[in-house]
């Protein structure tokens, strides 16, 4: 474990998605900065391997396991972090899922589980928390959105469209309470290796390492992001530095939607 600077000792934290990628290396961050974490993942196993790792490496987190497109699991969860926290300072709402395809092969069912989770599931943390920020006075949200929410691409109607979906949902919750102390952000993260990317090469049937070769070919930077990349974005824009930031969609796509 190695600790950094205490930009956020004290502060009470809920990361959505955290058994994994850039949801488990944004707590990680956040544990190194002084705060307390609450890590809450729909996957029982991820949460079980995550707490067991995590402890190993001298971290003591708050893991439950909870799915966000259910408003009685994300009652129970919050309810549950206030008891053990009695406050909560940040919310990164960062569980996703990805199904791609066009309006014609995308079925009903799938649409439905994705605008769930990747919409409803920031609606309803955003719903539980808010609350708890305004009684404290202030809170700060960052939502992870998408290089894909910005801008189009083929056969990822679902995806994209819950993405940009959370991308105006940041702007509207950043607008309706900038003047009650509690800002909003979004960050939009082009290709990073995570669980997920893995899952989108799998599902379109090439090779990992020829879909990494291909991916980072159409990044400027010319290689795949990292997860702690991600994570150092949604410090920053957790943190006190970003004080008169709220209502922006950060990308952190190492220039994809420069193009």
């Amino acid at each position: 474990m190695s600790r950094g600077s205490a930009r956020f000792e004290g502060r009470c934290v809920i990361v959505t998605g955290g058994a994994s990628g850039i949801g488990k290396a944004t707590a990680v961050r956040f544990m190194d900065e002084g705060a307390r974490v609450a890590i809450i993942d729909k996957s029982p196993d991820g949460c079980r391997h995550t707490l067991k790792e995590l402890r190993g490496r001298g971290y003591d987190p708050l893991v439950l396991t909870g799915d966000v497109s259910r408003s009685n699991e994300v009652k129970t969860t919050v309810r549950r972090v206030m008891a053990e926290f009695e406050r909560v300072d940040i919310l990164f709402n960062n569980a996703g899922i990805l199904i791609e395809g066009t309006v014609e092969d995308v079925s009903e069912e799938d649409w439905d589980r994705i605008m769930a989770v990747n919409v409803k599931g920031v609606f309803l943390m955003s719903k539980e928390v808010v609350p708890i920020m305004l009684t404290q006075g202030q809170g700060a949200i960052v939502n992870t959105a998408s290089c894909s929410g910005l801008v189009g691409d083929r056969n990822a109607i679902p995806y994209n469209t819950s993405k940009g979906a959370v991308v105006l949902m940041t702007k509207c919750m950043a607008l309706d309470y900038a003047q009650r102390n509690i800002r909003v952000n979004c960050v939009c993260p082009g290709e990073i290796e995570t669980p997920m990317f893995v899952q989108e090469a799998k599902g379109r049937g090439v090779p990992l390492d020829r879909y990494r070769r291909m991916l980072s070919e159409q990044h400027p930077a010319g290689r795949l992001g990292r997860p702690e990349e991600v994570a150092d974005a949604v410090m920053f824009l957790a943190s006190d530095d970003a004080s008169f930031i709220t209502g922006v969609a950060f990308s952190v796509d190492g220039g994809y939607t420069s193009q």
